[in-house]
């Protein structure tokens, strides 16, 4: 079994190599942990959206949270940065309790979230002047602070502009700014790149390795983008229905599982290509959804032919098929039961239907 994947209880057991939910390795890592959490809850009525999570976060890791939209993710970070108490259960950030020492987490950490509290009447730099006076640093430490952030995420001339000219990258670039002009020691990131372009995405990208690398800096991400969680995370866990499902890097995660994927997208009878599929000797499991089959097997470049065959002998008409090494999504699906791209639209219907009785009443 692999010690750097962590299998947490309440996980439906499937074909993983994960282990059996116990903490390998030196517990005293928790002691010196940069964010902790035991049995950590929020209820909203009826809704437990944080459903007795824990976690331990290392100094000077990048931690990326990975879920779903409605998967507690949010909720988990507003709890963490003291803007939402926890229902039940205990955390600790910088070593300080979120329930009791507030004041003292707040010193400490940057915080940018998905709703932004930019004003766009302001230009940028008034925008991290306020920003500096509020935490309480003098104006020589708020100038020599605004050079070293406006440099970091690459504003430029246009933090003299004011904020509602900004693309919406360059909001998100000040956002980020705006949470490090008091040199936090832990800065947490709520799906920082939601809605951004992929040229928008990559730069944030880099201003986070940037902050890990030269400043040390121990990083919270909760994102829906599986590259972004492969990219710039060191561990990564998976949340879903509240719950902390796995954790792992992203190799270890990736690796539990284990086998090459032959996956096939076909147009005809599903029914009669998967039966064909099934009747492969080295076919170790078979995933149908919609028009796409994949097949988990323990040597894919000795079996993609047969496949291609039996395809062909079904009566399917093959639209691509590929073999390649399992990914994150791959874990997704193997955790929760569905790819994460179907588990957006579930809770995107959800919310609209929601919405739509809150209308009608």
């Amino acid at each position: 079994m692999n010690p750097a994947v962590r299998c947490l209880s309440g996980v439906r057991r499937m074909p993983l190599a994960f282990d059996n939910g116990q903490v390998h390795g030196d517990e005293r890592r928790y002691m010196a942990a940069a964010i902790e959490a035991h049995d950590l809850r929020r209820v909203f009525g009826d809704n437990e959206a944080v459903a007795g999570v824990d976690l331990a976060v290392k100094s000077g890791e990048i931690y990326g949270f990975l879920g779903p939209n409605g998967a507690g993710k949010s909720t988990m970070v507003k709890m963490l940065c003291t803007l939402l108490s926890p229902t039940s259960g205990r955390a600790s950030v910088g070593g300080y309790d979120v329930a009791t020492q507030a004041g003292d987490i707040r010193l400490r950490i940057g915080v940018a979230l998905q709703d932004s509290s930019i004003d766009g009447k302001q230009s940028g730099r008034e925008m991290l002047h306020l920003q500096g006076e509020l935490y309480g640093l003098s104006k020589p430490d708020i100038a020599q602070r605004m050079d070293d952030v406006i440099g970091l995420v690459d504003i430029g001339a246009a933090i003299d502009d004011r904020v509602e000219s900004y693309s919406g990258g360059m909001k998100r670039r000040l956002d980020l700014a705006m949470a490090l002009i008091h040199k936090p020691q832990i800065l947490f990131l709520d799906e920082p790149t939601t809605g951004l372009d992929p040229a928008s995405r990559t730069a944030v990208w880099n201003e986070v390795r940037k902050l890990n690398s030269e400043e040390g800096m121990t990083i919270f991400l909760t994102t829906q983008y599986l590259e972004e969680a492969d990219e710039l995370a060191d561990r990564v866990g998976i949340i879903a229905g509240g719950k902390l499902k796995v954790e792992g890097t992203p190799v270890a995660l990736k690796q539990a599982i284990g086998k090459d994927l032959i996956v096939a997208e076909v147009d005809g009878d599903i029914a009669a290509a998967s039966h064909q599929l099934r009747g492969i000797v080295g076919v170790d499991d078979l995933d149908v959804r919609k028009n796409e089959l994949t097949v988990s097997t323990a040597n894919g470049a000795a079996v993609i032919a047969d496949v291609a065959v039996a395809l062909k002998s079904s009566g399917a008409t093959v639209r691509s098929l590929t073999l390649r090494t399992p990914t994150l999504d791959d874990v997704f699906l193997q955790v929760t039961g569905a790819h994460l791209a179907e588990s957006h639209a579930v809770a995107a219907d959800e919310s609209a239907n929601a919405e739509q009785k809150g209308a009608t009443r």
